[in-house]
C-alpha cells in the first residue's frame, strides 16, 4: 500500500489518551524512516513518534489534539521520492538554477555566508515548529536563542541550550507594557494531571511537615576539600544532592514506616529506596526515579541523577524513568527558596524538602557564629506515619549530613563502629 497511517503507540499502561504537544514536521514534508515527527503529552510523560516508513506525510490532527491510544494522527505516501541530498521536498528547486550560468554569482554569496558570525550572534531566524512552541511556553525571544540550524532557523536543541546556559531578558521583556488585554491557552495533559492529583494528595491524605535546620558547613568543606579529585576520578561533580540521598536512604532504614505507603487496607513496607529526585524541565517539574539508592556510592548517585536530569531537560524522560520511587526529594534552594510545604507525591508517604543556604547567626559552644545554614521539611502522611517517627527521621537526616562519616558506618561513628557500639 502506498499510504501507510501512523497511530499513536501505548506510552505506557493505564493511559488510554494522550495530546499531541508539538508537531516536528509541515503537511507536505518528506520524512524519512523512524525519523521523529511529533511529540504528545501522556498524563505521565512526553513521547516522541518516529516515523514507520519513509516518504510525503499528511497530518490528520493539530497541535493540542486529544488522541485515543491506537488513533490515526496522520498519514505517509511511501511513493514520493526523497529530496536530493536529503532535503526537505522545499528544497528541491535549489538545483534548477543549475543551467544558468548568471546564477553562478548568487550561489557565491551563499557560500560566502558568515558562518562563523551566525554561530556568534543571536539569530533572528525562523523557529522550527517544535522551537517556536517552546519559545512561545517560557517567554523567550528569537534574539536569546543562539541559532546552529541550517540557513539560520532555531532548533529545538537551540531553545533547550539557551534555557540551560541561562540568558538575560532585554528591558522589553522585563517591564510591563500596559493594555488590558487577555490570553488563554489550554492546560497540557500533563499539566491537569499534575492539578488532579495534587489536589488528590491534599483532600485524600492527613498531610503534615516538620521542620527542622542543617548546618552545612561540614558539606561544603569536604566537598570543596575533594570535589576537584572527585571530579577527575568519576566524571561528575560532587553535588549537595548525593549527601542528601544516601542520608535519606539510611535514615529510611532506621524508620521504615516513611518509606512504606498505604494500598487498600493494607500497609507495604519497601526493603529498598528508589529515591525520586525531583528536577525541573522545559515542560515542568519531573521526578525520575533512582533505583536501589540505598546500594549506590556518591559517585554513583551523582551519575544517574545527571543521566536522569538531562533525559528530562531534553524531553527524552519516559514513563518507566519516573514510577515506582518510595520517597522523594526535592529541592527549592535553587530557585531561591526558604522555607516551604511540599506536598506529597502519591501513592508515597513522605517528601523531604531542600531550601536555600543562608549565612545566619548561630550558637556553638557558647559564641556567636556564622554558618552556612538549611531549613529542611518533611511532608509526611499521618495516616502511617507518626509525629514522634517523622520527627525521628528528619532529626537523623540532619545529624547524617552534619557529620558526613556517620554515612558510612550506618548511622553511627567510627568510633563507634570501631568499639562496637
Amino acid at each position: 500500500m502506498p499510504i501507510v497511517e501512523i497511530t499513536v503507540p501505548s506510552p505506557g499502561e493505564s493511559i488510554t489518551e494522550v495530546e499531541i504537544a508539538t508537531l516536528l514536521k509541515e503537511d507536505g514534508d518528506y520524512v524519512f524512516l523512524d525519523e521523529e515527527i511529533c511529540e504528545v503529552d501522556s498524563d505521565k510523560a512526553t513521547l516522541a513518534i518516529p516515523a514507520d516508513q519513509a516518504g510525503t506525510i499528511t497530518w490528520k490532527v493539530a497541535e493540542g489534539d486529544a488522541v485515543n491510544v491506537g488513533g490515526v494522527i496522520a498519514t505517509i505516501d511511501t511513493d514520493a521520492k526523497a529530496p536530493a541530498g536529503g532535503a526537505a521536498p522545499k528544497a528541491e528547486k535549489a538545483p534548477e538554477p543549475a543551467p544558468v550560468k548568471q546564477e553562478a554569482a548568487p550561489a557565491k554569496e551563499e557560500k560566502k555566508e558568515p558562518v562563523a558570525a551566525k554561530a556568534d550572534s543571536y539569530a533572528s531566524g525562523t523557529p522550527s515548529p517544535a522551537a517556536k512552541k517552546m519559545m512561545s511556553e517560557n517567554g523567550i525571544a528569537a534574539n536569546q536563542v543562539k541559532a546552529t540550524g541550517k540557513d539560520g532557523r532555531i532548533t529545538k536543541q537551540d531553545v533547550l541550550n539557551a534555557m540551560s546556559s541561562g540568558f538575560a531578558l532585554g528591558d522589553a521583556e522585563q517591564s510591563w507594557a500596559g493594555g488590558r488585554d487577555q490570553r488563554r491557552e489550554k492546560m497540557s495533559m500533563l499539566r491537569r494531571k499534575v492539578a488532579e492529583r495534587l489536589v488528590s494528595v491534599k483532600n485524600e491524605t492527613a498531610m503534615l511537615t516538620t521542620f527542622n535546620e542543617v548546618n552545612m558547613k561540614p558539606i561544603m568543606d569536604l566537598r570543596n576539600k575533594y570535589k576537584s579529585q572527585f571530579a577527575d576520578s568519576h566524571g561528575v561533580n560532587l553535588g549537595f544532592m548525593s549527601f542528601f540521598t544516601k542520608a535519606v536512604t539510611e535514615a529510611l532504614y532506621h524508620f521504615p514506616a516513611v518509606n512504606a505507603m498505604i494500598d487498600g487496607q493494607e500497609l507495604v513496607y519497601h526493603d529498598y529506596c528508589d529515591i525520586g529526585i525531583a528536577v525541573s524541565s522545559p515542560k515542568g517539574l519531573m521526578v525520575p526515579v533512582v533505583r536501589n539508592a540505598e546500594q549506590m556510592s556518591l559517585a554513583e548517585i551523582e551519575a544517574e541523577i545527571k543521566r536522569l536530569a538531562i533525559k528530562a531537560r531534553d524531553g527524552k524522560i519516559s514513563v518507566e524513568d519516573m514510577t515506582g520511587g518510595t520517597f522523594t526529594i526535592t529541592n527549592g534552594g535553587v530557585f531561591g527558596s526558604m522555607m516551604s510545604t511540599p506536598i506529597i507525591n502519591p501513592p508515597q508517604s513522605a517528601i523531604l524538602g531542600m531550601h536555600n543556604i543562608v549565612e545566619r547567626a548561630v550558637v556553638e559552644d557558647g559564641q556567636i557564629v556564622a554558618r552556612p545554614m538549611m531549613y529542611l521539611a518533611l511532608s509526611y502522611d499521618h495516616r502511617i506515619i507518626d509525629g514522634k517517627e517523622s520527627v525521628s527521621f528528619l532529626v537523623k537526616v540532619k545529624n547524617m549530613l552534619e557529620n558526613p562519616a556517620t554515612m558510612l558506618f550506618g548511622g553511627k561513628t567510627g568510633e563507634e563502629v570501631l568499639l562496637g557500639l
